[in-house]
């Protein structure tokens, strides 16, 4: 199966959109709800194939959707699709299992994250093909944290200033990601985590604020309001 979108680009981009999205309500698969009329995903897959380094996108889609997600995106982009696993984790790995051979770089990207800027893509991909075998975008933490304990007690205050909110795409070279997935433990919520335990170093490029992760309907309603005002990514 072949589904290019720039047959010059050196990047795949691995979307795992198999999630249910419980804290968003009931309903479809995240993915899958909509905004601003049309699903999630299909605005994230827009933004990834503006992105002129994009050569490959792979979705890793709810298993019994597969058809109508890649009937869903044929007018969007080439893709291609593959059932996704229980866990975020197992469905980064399907997906990165269907990556054609060509693209050294694979950013692993969420359909949450539906308003990123095309030149976020871009800055990750820039920073892997640079010379960094994982890369990730962040922002810096502006709200004062805890460490809250049982009863609620607060234990400590986190230095903010060493903390960074991370947001996808995470960008890493695939031999680099390849292994760390061929070793993975108990899932974890990103794959820089799993890197990070293969003892890779992972380097910070500056994030965005329009790629917000829609996780709760107060997320949806400020995406759509983005949206409607002109000012998203």
């Amino acid at each position: 199966m072949t589904a290019q979108l720039n047959p010059r680009g050196d990047v795949a981009v691995l979307v795992p959109a198999a999630g249910a999205g419980v804290r968003l309500g009931p309903g479809a698969p995240k993915a899958l709800r909509p905004l601003a009329g049309e699903p999630l995903l299909v605005h994230a897959v827009r933004r990834i194939a503006a992105a002129p380094s994009v050569h490959t996108v792979v979705v890793a889609a709810p298993a019994a959707d597969v058809d109508s997600v890649q009937a869903m995106l044929a007018p969007v982009a080439p893709v291609i699709v593959v059932p996704g696993g229980a866990e975020r984790q197992a469905s980064v790995a399907a997906a990165l299992a269907a990556v054609p051979a060509g693209p050294e770089i694979v950013l692993v990207h969420d359909a949450a994250r539906a308003l990123t800027p095309p030149a976020l893509i871009e800055s990750v991909a820039a920073a892997v093909r640079s010379g960094h075998d994982a890369v990730i975008p962040v922002l810096p933490v502006v709200d004062t944290i805890k460490e809250v304990g049982a009863g609620e007690l607060v234990l400590a205050t986190a230095d903010r200033s060493a903390l960074r909110a991370v947001q996808t795409p995470q960008g890493f070279r695939r031999a680099v990601l390849t292994a760390a997935h061929a070793t993975a433990g108990d899932p974890l919520t990103d794959d820089a985590g799993l890197v990070e335990k293969q003892g890779v170093p992972v380097v910070c490029v500056p994030g965005s604020e329009y790629a917000l992760k829609v996780t709760r309907p107060f997320d949806l309603a400020l995406a759509e309001h983005l949206l409607s005002a002109g000012q998203a990514g």
